[in-house]
């Protein structure tokens, strides 16, 4: 399940977040190069958010807050993959309210239709993860469903301040790409293969990576 849930976010990250980042960009009159670098940017940036992040998760188990056994080393790798699929999650919701607000129902429409069918194999992938850990079936769901309720929060953000989050939109999908790349790299591959057989977790991740990519290409 990690391995999928690390082809999910690999899948995510370019088709959902980076590819529509330069697009955003260039919509709003950036040159290639120019969105290229500003996306670029806002993913090193994500990625050293999250390796910051890293370093402080640790003594919140000592001050007693944060999930039980967050010190833990395992514990913490699928917590920071639950956080960084929240993190994905807002800017997506973003992007319906961005799409309402500019007053193209259609296109809002076919924008939620798609994000809402692309949360279902992220969904999965936090609720497997977390069962890894032995959290119950119930446990696993709601924080799946917890990790989706920011979208709603996104879009509302989106409809109201439509031309601000229009202009940061290509930053918060490449920041939040850059998060779940660190992720993945840093964190959830070597978990999978200190864990189990390398072949099969990475046959996971290409089953993850191959049914996000499909969704987000044909779903758009």
């Amino acid at each position: 399940m990690l391995g999928f849930a690390a082809g999910v976010m690999l899948a995510a990250s370019f088709f959902s977040l980076i590819i529509p980042g330069i697009e955003h960009a260039e919509a709003q009159g950036s040159s290639r190069a120019v969105a290229s670098a500003t996306v670029g940017i806002a993913i090193l940036i994500g990625g050293i958010c999250l390796a910051q992040l890293n370093t402080l998760v640790p003594p919140l188990d000592r001050l007693g807050l944060g999930p039980v056994g967050i010190a833990d080393a395992r514990v913490r790798r699928v917590w920071l993959f639950v956080a960084a699929i929240t993190l994905h999650n807002f800017p997506e919701g973003l992007a319906v309210g961005v799409s309402f607000g500019g007053g193209d129902i259609d296109a809002g429409t076919a924008t939620a239709v798609g994000i809402g069918l692309q949360n279902i194999p992220e969904g999965l992938a936090v609720a497997g993860a977390l069962a890894s850990l032995g959290y119950s079936r119930g446990a696993g769901i709601g924080a799946a469903l917890a990790s989706g309720l920011v979208e709603p929060i996104g879009g509302l953000i989106g409809v109201t301040i439509v031309s601000l989050s229009a202009t940061l939109l290509p930053w918060g999908l490449g920041f939040a790409a850059g998060a779940m790349i660190w992720v993945v790299a840093s964190e959830i591959i070597p978990d999978t293969h200190r864990r189990m057989d390398g072949q099969k977790a990475t046959a996971g991740l290409m089953v993850g990576l191959t049914a996000m990519m499909f969704l987000d290409t044909t779903l758009g």
